[in-house]
């Protein structure tokens, strides 16, 4: 049994190999952060104070601290950048809070968040003391519940009540936990106010009671204006005036009523993440990771004058202050220390009992993920502090009031504060422990796919472009069956050995074997190929000249240009700064397209001339009959009589100038297009051509409805041209118009300053194909590599980087009243990767049309477009695994490996497309 198979089928099947692995691969490298027990025995006592040394003398405070604070109210404005509060912004419309920072009782930091600085991780953090996993990026459209120890379950299961108003996000993260909430999606990103008048409206009625412990407030409206309009907005402004005015009312509220209450309260001011200069977030750069934290109080000392120079403390570090404000115990996975300030008005003994809880939770979790633990300096640090603090508590016993007791409990602080830092800088580096063994095999899949699609490129790039693939010898071959029980065996050794959790060994049997019998058909399917290789280049050449081929500039540009941009990639500069090298890619391959339309123009011979008139006639012949006897005309023109014909219907046509200029207006464009929107991190902060603006709902309708409309008539158009007849110009047809629909939809999604980018593309499309591709008689596989390029190009064009903080999270929601979750991630995606898309679809429009290419042509096409997307993926997959403990791997290499893996999802999407639209579909001969 034989199965004849084309190259775009064989594409298409590569890539979701492919993507399976790329799963893998993820699934791994994004790991869970450091756990501890799981929070049901969580509650345990809290350690002792140090013992005295020396015998007869013990301290029997064995209990947690009281609480500092009666009532706490937490104000969350999401994307709250210091500047906003701390620069000229905050002191022209923020004035109650600038005078509360500047002469009030408060405290004032800069809390650094760690990235992706995204809300769903960034709330996590802030409860939990704990740096959560950088997948949850991921997850962060859709958050599960939190199940692990949190500063909000202590408190409900100490009995605090716990009001809620904000972003639904804490609903879904803290289900059952508040006595009374009001949840608002987040998502909907063009409402700036009624978002935020859903949390005003409730504080009058909320702050006039007394049942409740906690209030958390998290505003919205400032993170939706920077999504849509940007940080300089005049929309800033008002906003941050609005969110003065709450604080001022809560301020003076809480301390209305501190006359009756024998404890303070605490007002928190802090930003889950601040916001890029684009208006965005989710990446590393200072505007975004640093944001303001405030701690207001009448228990704290009166300031006498103008912040000098800000602190710079951890985000991580609110969970554990807020934890002994409430006097609950300090959340089990935290990571960060205890802001002094907060705690400094009480006793040096109280001090100190703080700072030992902290530390001693802080060693327990490192002993929990760290077998060599006892070797740690910083649990060395806090050994020494806590025997220091012994000493101090003998003293403090006997009732020494002296100098002494005083000199050595600051000395104690300060040992413990030491330890502190060093304990959480070493949990912070062991936040992410690698699941190697699915990242190996995710890889081990993902170069399996490489080399294959290597080893099938003469069989699909040529005329015929099938394979006969023999079923039964691979697929129940001995060595198939031996590579399966190995590979079974290695995973029964690695899962029941492994000390750390693995995915891979998680799952089911039947998945895993699944897995291990693709990885070995795709190896039998390699040694096959060598094997045919060997076996053909010992035979003799029938035909010699044939096999000669010689290469043209545009060729080694690309095979340059290919191998320079995958090299790049273990550079992080070239990764955040990569849109340069599409840049510079794409304007090279216009010179050298430039240089080959003057050749055919310029340095023809005269005989050539004349041979190319009388051989134009007889390609016009064979141009007609194409069509039904399949004659590769392709490969005739590649010819020395091909390129003479080609080049005097140059000559002779009235588009001769249009031709030569072509390439310098696409150059004109692609400069253009380059100062539209500035990317990267160099040139980010530069002003660009491009001003935001929104659009109307309804309007926004209309254009699905027509979008549909086209979208369905290409779709039927294309079911007619397979189902009922085999007409090419139908199928054509379709496919034109199923592009046009695309393009319509991108028109409007786009922000309307990134219009130009949709027109341009569709100048530099059309005149490529008119006056360069058609002309020079370029090969498909040439034209892929082309489109695949501008693709590449197109989507830095709009804006987009390898940074998280790009994405243009508003696209989702154009033409919706409220957050729908896979419409908005299907616009979100199209949105992004509307550049290569389009690209994409404009090449299987191009090939298809064509009358004079074979049928073979949308083959080489899904073939090299596979090709192009799995060779970048399977060496950065490599690099990224040998670069994992990189300082820049969280902020720079880990962002681009999500984008890279989201394109490949796309791109396999894409060949099962072209694999659809392919007339010729693959047929099962007897062997």
């Amino acid at each position: 049994m034989r199965l004849r198979l084309r190259s775009g089928a064989l594409a298409a099947g590569c890539l979701l190999a492919e993507a399976l692995g790329v799963a893998l691969f993820l699934r791994g490298f994004f790991p869970l952060p450091v756990r501890s027990l799981p929070r049901g025995e969580a509650r345990a006592q809290p350690p002792a104070e140090p013992a005295p040394p020396g015998p007869g003398i013990a301290s029997n405070w064995t209990k947690i601290p009281p609480p500092l604070f009666r009532k706490v109210v937490i104000v969350l404005i999401d994307a709250l950048r210091d500047d906003f509060v701390f620069g000229s912004k905050g002191k022209q419309f923020m004035p109650y809070t600038t005078q509360v920072i500047e002469k009030g009782t408060s405290y004032s930091f800069i809390a650094e968040a760690k990235p992706p600085t995204v809300t769903m991780p960034r709330i996590k953090a802030l409860m939990t003391g704990s740096i959560p996993g950088f997948i949850d990026v991921v997850v962060n459209l859709n958050s599960p519940a939190l199940m692990s120890d949190n500063l909000i379950w202590q408190a409900k299961a100490a009995g605090k009540r716990i009001i809620f108003y904000g972003d639904d996000t804490w609903v879904k993260l803290f289900p059952k936990h508040f006595v009374e909430y009001d949840g608002t999606t987040s998502f909907f990103v063009s409402d700036f106010t009624e978002v935020d008048d859903n949390v005003t409206r409730h504080l009058d009625r909320v702050l006039k009671r007394e049942d409740w412990d906690l209030l958390i407030l998290h505003y919205l409206g400032l993170d939706h204006i920077g999504h849509m309009t940007g940080p300089n907005s005049p929309l800033v402004g008002p906003k941050l005036r609005e969110m003065d005015n709450v604080l001022k009312k809560i301020h003076i509220s809480l301390l209305s009523k501190e006359g009756e209450a024998s404890l303070p309260s605490l007002l928190v001011v802090c930003g889950d993440h601040g916001m890029s200069e684009t208006g965005s977030h989710g990446g590393s750069s200072e505007d975004e990771v640093h944001t303001p934290l405030l701690f207001i109080s009448s228990a704290f000392e009166k300031r006498s004058g103008p912040l000098t120079q800000l602190e710079l403390v951890q985000q991580t570090d609110l969970a554990s202050t807020l934890a002994v404000g409430l006097g609950l115990p300090i959340s089990r996975n935290n990571v960060g220390n205890i802001i002094l300030p907060v705690v400094g008005s009480k006793t040096m003994r109280e001090q100190l009992r703080f700072l030992h809880m902290n530390g001693f939770q802080l060693s327990t979790l490192l002993q929990e993920n760290t077998p060599a633990y006892e070797k740690d300096l910083g649990y060395e640090q806090f050994k020494i502090a806590e025997k220091s603090h012994g000493n101090w508590i003998k003293l403090y016993l006997e009732g020494n009031n002296s100098e002494i007791l005083l000199n050595l409990g600051k000395k104690v602080l300060k040992q413990y504060l030491e330890a502190l830092r060093t304990l959480s800088s070493s949990l912070s580096k062991q936040v992410a422990q690698y699941d190697m063994y699915s990242m190996m095999v995710g890889t081990v899949i993902v170069m399996e796919v490489l080399l294959l699609l290597f080893l099938s490129v003469p069989k699909a790039l040529s005329s015929r472009a099938e394979f006969e693939v023999p079923l039964s010898p691979p697929l129940f071959s001995l060595l198939f069956y031996l590579m399966c029980l190995m590979l079974c065996a290695v995973h029964v050794i690695v899962c029941t050995s492994a000390e750390s959790l693995c995915y891979f060994c998680s799952m089911s049997w039947l998945t895993a074997v699944g897995v291990m019998m693709l990885i070995s058909a795709l190896m039998c399917g390699i040694l096959s190929a060598v094997g045919k290789i060997l076996e053909n280049s010992r035979l003799p050449l029938k035909n010699p000249g044939a096999s000669s081929s010689s290469w043209s500039e545009v060729d080694v540009l690309i095979l340059a240009g290919t191998i320079g941009h995958v090299l790049s990639l273990g550079a992080s500069s070239f990764i955040e700064e990569e849109h340069q090298t599409w840049y510079f890619l794409i304007n090279t391959l216009c010179l050298a397209l430039c240089q080959e339309l003057c050749r055919n123009h310029f340095l023809l011979k005269e005989c050539d001339l004349q041979l190319g008139t009388t051989m134009k006639q007889n390609f016009d012949s064979i141009g007609e009959a194409s069509e039904c006897k399949n004659i590769d005309v392709q490969a005739a023109s590649n010819s020395k009589l091909g390129k003479a014909a080609s080049s005097a219907e140059f000559v002779k046509g009235s588009d001769k100038w249009i031709s030569l200029a072509s390439p310098w207006i696409i150059l004109i464009c692609c400069r253009l297009l380059r100062s539209l929107n500035q990317t990267g991190v160099q040139w980010a902060h530069r002003p660009d051509f491009g001003h935001w603006l929104t659009r109307g709902i309804t309007e926004a309708r209309f254009v699905y409805v027509f979008v549909l409309g086209i979208v369905f008539t290409g779709t039927k158009d294309l079911l007619k041209s397979q189902v009922i007849s085999a007409d090419s110009s139908v199928k054509s047809t379709g496919l034109w118009e199923v592009y046009s629909g695309l393009v319509l939809l991108s028109a409007l999604l786009f922000r309307p300053h990134n219009l130009p980018v949709l027109v341009f593309c569709l100048l530099i499309q059309t005149m490529m194909t008119k006056y360069i591709w058609r002309p020079l008689k370029f090969d498909a596989a040439q034209i892929t590599i082309m489109h695949y390029w501008f693709g590449q190009a197109f989507f830095y064009f709009q804006g987009n980087s390898n940074g998280i903080a790009t994405v243009d999270v508003s696209a989702g929601f154009v033409g919706l009243e409220s957050y729908v979750e896979i419409p908005a991630i299907f616009l979100t995606a199209f949105a992004t990767y509307a550049g290569p898309l389009l690209w994409a679809i404009h090449l299987l429009c191009y090939l298809s049309s064509e009358v004079s290419r074979n049928s073979a042509a949308v083959g080489h096409g899904c073939f090299c477009y596979a090709l192009m997307r799995s060779i970048p993926v399977a060496i950065y997959i490599v690099l990224v695994t040998g670069l994992r403990y990189h300082l820049f791997i969280w902020s720079v290499f880990s962002p681009k490996l999500l984008y890279e893996g989201m394109h490949v999802f796309i791109t396999a999407a894409i060949c099962l497309f072209f694999t659809a639209m392919d007339q010729n579909h693959s047929q099962k001969v007897q062997g």
